[in-house]
């Protein structure tokens, strides 16, 4: 009796053991589904919310714009530019926007089948050398860009990319984003983290004038590649000093009539057109965000060139 009553007990036990693990295992299935249930719903919350920051994001445009009463000019000043943040009842939305129009205009630097604008393409080697970049790097961009299939010194056409681990065709266009840089040879993360923010493939909208670099804008790096002479840095320092407080309506506001005047007179610009709006939305641990180039901010319907979710 005594080794029966001993065997049931061991059975007990490892019954009232297995039933322990199934109940623990169920539980934690229930957590888990639970879990990812929550997460689903606040990601899909924020997405919402980076989504609503663009909106809001045009309307802070728009409302900059009316209040240039007409002026000739954008600048740094102005409420578009300062990043907003906002609490919403669940979560958070913050945007920030920059200005395209004061970055150097990587398609007007190259062309298809002409010959580039000379002062983006100078613009944008002397950016290279300011961020200690090669020039070679021209040479892939311009062939990617290019119709043609003849590669330049130290570029690349469809005999290069053809042979990739990946294969790839070349565009020969225009670049659609700034990120199509990651597929040109040379374009490393560590070059596109470099160029980022100084460069932009939206310079103009379709059917716009060649482009020019608004210099109230322009980030400090882009301003000392508009000329030589500003490779320094000590006239840009003035630029920026000058671009604390006021706008810049002429050249003459920061250089008087000197030959620099002269030199980027039909090459600067004082207003901007094009712009980038970043909203990131956030719910918990949970972050959306929306990226988007918008045109025609002052219009009743703007223009989306750009959007992208992640």
């Amino acid at each position: 009796m005594r080794g029966e009553r001993g065997f049931a007990l061991v059975i007990a036990l490892i019954v009232t053991t297995l039933l322990v693990a199934l109940l623990a295992e169920f539980v934690n299935e229930v957590y888990v589904d639970t879990s990812h249930s929550h997460n689903f719903v606040a990601s899909q919350q924020a997405g919402i919310l980076a989504e609503s920051g663009i909106a809001g994001g045009i309307k802070l445009l728009q409302v900059s714009s009316t209040l240039r009463l007409g002026g000739e000019y954008s600048s740094l000043l102005e409420p578009w530019a300062k990043p907003q943040s906002f609490d919403a009842d669940n979560g958070t939305v913050t945007v920030t926007i920059e200005e395209e129009t004061g970055k150097i205009d990587l398609n007007a630097a190259t062309s298809q089948t002409g010959t580039p604008d000379q002062f983006q393409k100078d613009a944008l080697l002397r950016l290279f050398d300011t961020l200690k970049l090669s020039r070679d790097l021209y040479d892939p961009l311009a062939d990617w860009v290019d119709t043609d299939d003849t590669p330049r010194p130290s570029g690349a056409e469809k005999i290069y990319y053809g042979t990739l681990k990946t294969p790839l065709l070349v565009h020969n266009d225009k670049l659609d984003t700034f990120e199509e840089l990651g597929l040109i040879k040379g374009y490393t993360p560590e070059v596109l983290a470099k160029l980022r923010g100084l460069v932009t493939p939206y310079g103009v909208a379709n059917g716009a004038p060649a482009a020019v670099i608004n210099i109230n804008t322009a980030p400090k790096e882009v301003l000392m590649s508009l000329d030589d002479s500003l490779m320094t840095g000590d006239q840009v320092a003035q630029i920026l000093e000058y671009r604390k407080t006021k706008v810049i309506k002429t050249l003459a506001d920061v250089f008087g009539s000197s030959t620099l005047t002269q030199a980027l007179s039909i090459k600067v610009g004082f207003k901007g057109s094009i712009y980038r709006i970043r909203s990131e939305g956030k719910v918990g641990e949970s972050v959306r965000i929306v990226e988007a180039v918008v045109t025609d901010v002052g219009s009743t319907s703007p223009r989306v060139l750009y959007w992208r979710e992640y």
